[in-house]
């Protein structure tokens, strides 16, 4: 007797379809971001020079609203290092390097 397998059929798709973003929503996020990197940047170049003679390579976590920042071996540590002082404000994670980008192209 052959029992014939039944072929799984893959729904393949977005895991939220209801969730659909317009292109004007998309360039209002793109907006606020770009304006909270600006906010966060002089931040960064101002105390960029003498950390990267001492911490070059590391993270800092930038409150635009205070002016904090947290410097720390690894992204995540800086991180928690600012929620311990500033819970509910975001941060802008840079790199201490010349050119500050903490992610990979």
């Amino acid at each position: 007797m052959n029992i014939m397998k039944t072929q799984r059929t893959v729904n393949r798709g977005r895991i939220f379809p209801e969730i659909q973003w317009t292109e004007a929503q998309k360039a209002q996020w793109r907006t606020e971001q770009e304006a909270f990197y600006q906010r966060c940047k002089p931040i960064f170049e101002c105390v960029q020079p003498e950390l990267i003679k001492t911490h070059y390579g590391w993270y800092m976590a930038v409150e635009p609203e205070s002016k904090d920042y947290f410097v720390a071996q690894d992204e995540l540590t800086a991180i928690k290092l600012s929620r311990q002082k500033h819970p509910n404000a975001p941060v802008f994670i840079f790199r201490i390097n010349e050119t500050g980008v903490a992610g990979t192209i």
